[in-house]
């Protein structure tokens, strides 16, 4: 399959997993790269630039195909070493980066200048349009549905992707309850050039990741993810558990006065003891509604395999066959 993504990206199949927190590790960026798609290594999972700069040459071990690197910009009192981290990416040889949260123009210039192709991930279609005035490349466009941060508009990609196809001259990816070949097809014909998958891939043989947490998603239905920090207008999609509970209770308790520092004991610092230790109820962890349609643990290349082999299944018989008046 041939998209403006595939062909912008040089990978064989329109799929990339995001940039996720203690996931994004070398293993399953390889992975997804070796099966076609575009692997992403999250940058700030790296505690360091020289961490950062260490994960890219061990990704470069295990694939010779493209692979990007996620960079999240977040305002925070003490920021990490972002221009230490943008170095470590062009210096690594990595040319295709994915941005999320902040505004990424301060960081394009030296990008561009190495010859990095910048794909921006939005919530909102104004967002989207003015990361498309600054000059990257391509967009992911996240939806209501997915886990994380959905933004604070809560437009679902039966809306938000079509408004996008209208607005937009740059190609993007569907972000948002992406899980199999009818995720695909469907973004497909709502005007995306891909999908970007972040649950359904933590639910992989190659996640690096505690077992827990991968039976955890499988347990889940779609009702079992929780919208939290609304108060804060931080909204994160997580799945439900009693730290979860808790900062609801506290919300509803505190309503407009509540802090971060209120529901840090839930949220800071958790994802090591989730990820890595498998104390899911530890805090809050980011999980999408697709948690609904997962329903086992394959290989990277399993997933991606049976994705295509469906989304052509579906555009070769399904459609065609409607068109053609077989049911």
């Amino acid at each position: 399959m041939k998209t403006r993504i595939t062909e912008l990206f040089s990978i064989e199949h329109p799929i990339i997993p995001g940039g996720m927190h203690y996931v994004g590790l070398a293993e399953l960026a390889a992975a997804v790269s070796n099966a076609g798609g575009l692997g992403i290594i999250t940058a700030l999972t790296q505690p360091t630039p020289e961490h950062l700069a260490a994960e890219i040459r061990r990704c470069r071990e295990m694939t010779d195909k493209p692979f990007g690197v996620n960079l999240t910009f977040l305002p925070a009192v003490k920021p990490p070493d972002y221009p230490g981290y943008v170095r470590a990416i062009i210096e690594g040889g990595v040319k295709i980066v994915e941005t999320a949260g902040n505004n990424p123009q301060k960081w394009l210039p030296p990008l561009k200048e190495a010859g990095v192709k910048v794909i921006h991930k939005c919530t909102s279609i104004r967002h989207a349009l003015k990361a498309q005035s600054i000059g990257v490349d391509a967009l992911s466009i996240d939806g209501f549905e997915c886990g994380g941060h959905p933004g604070e508009d809560d437009v679902p990609n039966f809306i938000l992707l079509p408004r996008a196809a209208d607005e937009l001259k740059l190609p993007f990816v569907a972000s948002g309850g992406m899980a199999d070949g009818r995720s695909l097809v469907a973004a497909l014909a709502l005007g995306a050039d891909g999908i970007n998958m972040g649950t359904r891939f933590i639910a992989t043989k190659e996640a690096p990741v505690h077992d827990k947490v991968k039976a955890a998603i499988l347990a889940a239905t779609e009702l079992d993810t929780r919208l939290i920090m609304r108060p804060l207008r931080n909204t994160e999609r997580v799945l439900a558990n009693p730290a979860v509970e808790r900062i609801l209770a506290k919300e509803r308790e505190l309503g407009d006065r509540i802090t971060f520092q209120d529901i840090a004991p839930e949220v800071a610092g958790v994802y090591p003891r989730v990820m890595q230790q498998g104390e899911v109820d530890a805090g809050a962890w980011s999980c999408g509604m697709v948690a609904g349609l997962i329903n086992d643990i394959p290989t990277v290349k399993e997933l991606i395999e049976r994705i295509m082999a469906q989304a052509e299944q579906i555009i070769r018989e399904r459609l065609a066959g409607l068109l053609d008046g077989r049911l």
